[in-house]
């Protein structure tokens, strides 16, 4: 049966959904229980026990043993202060952060740094939790290694080899996902008023993370081709900097891959300055392992390469790995012992457990021909209403783009937040905030959704 286009499971969790938003349904309320709302509106139970899944998976109700469904406050309803507080101040770091991680929201991550839900779910992560209970549990019950688990670290360097990376596993330190490996390296390297080098435009985050340790931030330009080496080393002259992080594939936010030429001239640079370059790639499962890398050059002589399994995997698993020298390894290894005892031994074997069935390559082939497909079709679309695309990078996740008539993608943002989707506007990408104000990342995973599209055509006209 349909209503309106809809199927009739999904009317009933969207009308359950509005009167929970709008307020009618108080947070904390019981629900009429499943057999009463199927005889009061003359519904099946199976449809109904249908939608009230939908409504639990978004976190709008909440099942009590013995007691019923309560309704809690939406992602929407209980952001409803935080919301209007956003579309009021300038949106800063740590906002942007919490609209990334914010559960189950109702507004489509149009800027969200990870792909699709569904392009990570075709992994089925599900079924190899099975075969970690026949693995013995006694590993559920104690922390791990400094290094992590072993045999992950094996499959990483096989990985890292595929890379053109030569990597030992004592050479590589698994982490919470890569922003720990980020934290690990600030602690290590940096004190308060140290001089840090990075990317501008850049990865958001890493600048709050730096800022909060007291650091002081440098930007170099980023171009077309990867950063601006005369710009570099000026920097490299006037500051002493000892850290420059960089991402040279798929670079975030500008989707830019770096040249060879500028890759080895970056890592002549860090030798005459004896400067240690942080080369992040959380993307590289989208990418061909032939790209250009800055570690591939120097074989980890003067990088510290950053790897993760969020973006192809799931982001709830947390597993980020670092690779470098073997004595820098070890120290690493010490000082995330220091701040966070160990990593979870659980999602490491659960991440080799995937890696080692084979499975995964043919993920990944899948991942690169979805974003192929789907950033091709996001540049025509936004070329459609004029935008000028920074670069071509027909395998990145990101497309980099401004506007002829939009001066500052915040106001953009905010406008197209009011439709419910919510975009990641250039300035909280630039060291100094207003550098890159006229431009806004758009994940191409979801520029092609009619919603988005719906809404971008009423608010860029």
């Amino acid at each position: 049966m349909k209503t309106k286009g809809k199927t009739l499971v999904a009317s009933i969790s969207d009308s359950i959904e509005r009167q929970i938003v709008d307020g009618a349904i108080r947070p904390g309320e019981r629900l009429p229980s499943i057999r009463q709302y199927a005889a009061m509106h003359g519904h099946s139970v199976n449809t109904v026990v249908s939608a009230f899944d939908i409504l639990a998976s978004k976190g709008l109700i909440k099942p009590k043993r013995g007691s019923g469904y309560y309704a809690v406050e939406s992602s929407q309803a209980s952001g409803a202060e935080e919301e209007a507080n956003s579309l009021e101040r300038a949106m800063d770091i740590v906002w942007l952060m919490r609209e990334q991680v914010r559960p189950m929201s109702t507004h489509l991550p149009a800027g969200d740094g990870f792909p699709p839900m569904e392009w990570l779910i075709e992994s089925k992560l599900s079924r190899y939790h099975q075969s970690l209970d026949r693995t013995g549990r006694n590993y559920m019950y104690r922390y791990g290694s400094r290094h992590g688990y072993l045999p992950l670290r094996q499959h990483v360097a096989q990985k890292l080899a595929h890379l053109n990376i030569d990597a030992s596993p004592g050479q590589i330190v698994l982490t919470h996902g890569a922003n720990m490996a980020l934290n690990t390296i600030i602690y290590y390297f940096l004190k308060a008023g140290d001089t840090v080098l990075v990317d501008d435009p850049g990865y958001y985050p890493l600048f709050g993370k730096l800022k909060l340790h007291g650091a002081h931030v440098v930007g170099v330009p980023r171009d077309k081709d990867g950063p601006d080496v005369a710009a570099l080393e000026e920097r490299l002259k006037t500051t002493k900097a000892r850290l420059f992080f960089t991402q040279s594939v798929g670079h975030n936010p500008t989707g830019s891959d770096i040249s060879p030429t500028k890759a080895h001239r970056i890592l002549q640079l860090a030798e005459k300055y004896k400067l240690v370059i942080v080369e992040s790639d959380p993307l590289a499962d989208f990418h061909m392992a032939s790209t250009t890398r800055i570690s591939a050059l120097g074989q980890l002589s003067r990088t510290i390469y950053v790897g993760t399994f969020s973006k192809s995997l799931s982001p709830a698993l947390r597993v980020g790995f670092l690779a470098c020298s073997p004595d820098l390894a070890s120290d690493l290894a010490d000082v995330k012992m220091l701040m966070h005892v160990s990593t979870s031994e659980y999602c490491e074997r659960l991440v080799d457990a995937v890696l080692a069935d084979g499975q995964f390559l043919r993920h990944a082939a899948r991942l690169q021909e979805r974003v192929r497909h789907a950033n091709a079709a996001a540049a025509a679309f936004l070329a459609s209403y004029g935008a000028e695309i920074f670069c071509e990078s027909p395998q990145s996740l990101f497309i980099w783009a401004r506007f002829a008539k939009i001066e500052n993608a915040t106001d953009l943002a905010g406008a197209m937040l009011k439709r419910n989707i919510s975009l990641a506007p250039g300035g909280i990408f630039s060291v100094d905030g207003q550098s890159s104000k006229a431009w806004c990342r758009f994940n191409v995973g979801y520029v092609l959704d009619p919603r988005f599209q719906a809404a971008f055509a009423a608010e860029v006209r």
